[in-house]
């Protein structure tokens, strides 16, 4: 695989896909569908996911490619392969909260080695560089030039009677909160799609428990950008790393952590 081409591929492509979410965002009301396990699509998530698809295709056509919004790639089976959530967070899109991503990802033999993470309401782009590591770009987000980057680490030594936690703003429940209560918290707070990885990369927290559903597609290009800040994601039940490629496209649940947290 040439990193530096794909790195460069994957940052246009979130970039371009961010623009047209943001012109339906910016836009007078859209018409909001609902999928056959219920859960909301708009015209956004559909137009995002021709572009991401088609640029893909274009300057990858040997690799396999999953999309949440196309149907018929979840019937695929492959160790490596591209992944893409064109809209991640379609509940915090059509309410218009800002906490939506593009997520756009490469996994090679089970591994997101790297990854996109655009939350283009918030003006924040993650990714991992051709040499694996996490960035943060900031500037004027140029499709060709990117602006001046900062390179992301998890902290360091994060203090276990004290640590600052992050959870989910749509999926939040009991089980959620009887998990985090076994940890001492200095801090919590909240947000929506990807962005909890990318906290947790910056060292903006330490830990995001998951314990709820999830797909491949929602975690695999935050898992990457953790991954290259020097964070892990792993199983809940027995805390092996999570793994991509399952059956299916469906997760386990999972704790996203800064290494030096002691799990519980």
């Amino acid at each position: 695989m040439d990193f530096v081409r794909l790195s460069s591929v994957l940052r246009r492509l979130a970039l371009e896909a961010g623009d047209r979410i943001m012109q339906v965002y910016d836009g007078p009301d859209f018409a909001v569908k609902a999928k056959s396990d219920a859960s909301p699509v708009t015209e956004a998530d559909e137009a995002a996911d021709a572009l991401i698809s088609a640029g893909l295709r274009a300057a990858f056509p040997d690799l396999a490619l999953i999309t949440e919004e196309q149907a018929a790639s979840h019937a695929l089976t492959a160790s490596t392969f591209l992944i893409v959530d064109p809209l991640d967070g379609t509940k915090e899109f059509v309410q218009r909260r800002g906490d939506f991503t593009v997520n756009i990802a490469w996994v090679e033999n089970g591994v997101p080695l790297r990854g996109v993470v655009y939350a283009p309401a918030k003006g924040r782009l993650f990714y991992t560089t051709a040499d694996g590591t996490a960035v943060e770009e900031s500037g004027a987000f140029d499709k060709d030039t990117p602006g001046p980057l900062t390179p992301l680490r998890v902290n360091p030594a994060p203090d276990n009677a004290a640590l600052m936690v992050v959870a989910s703003k749509s999926h939040r429940d009991q089980a959620t909160d009887d998990y985090i209560a076994r940890y001492g918290v200095r801090d919590m707070t909240s947000a929506g799609s990807s962005l909890k990885f990318c906290l947790v990369a910056t060292g903006e927290a330490d830990l995001y428990p998951r314990l709820g559903r999830t797909m491949e597609w929602d975690t695999a290009a935050g898992d990457a950008v953790l991954r290259g800040a020097g964070g892990h994601v792993v199983r809940f039940d027995d805390h092996t790393p999570l793994a991509y490629g399952k059956p299916g496209w469906d997760n386990p649940f999972f704790i996203a952590y800064a290494p030096g947290v002691a799990l519980k």
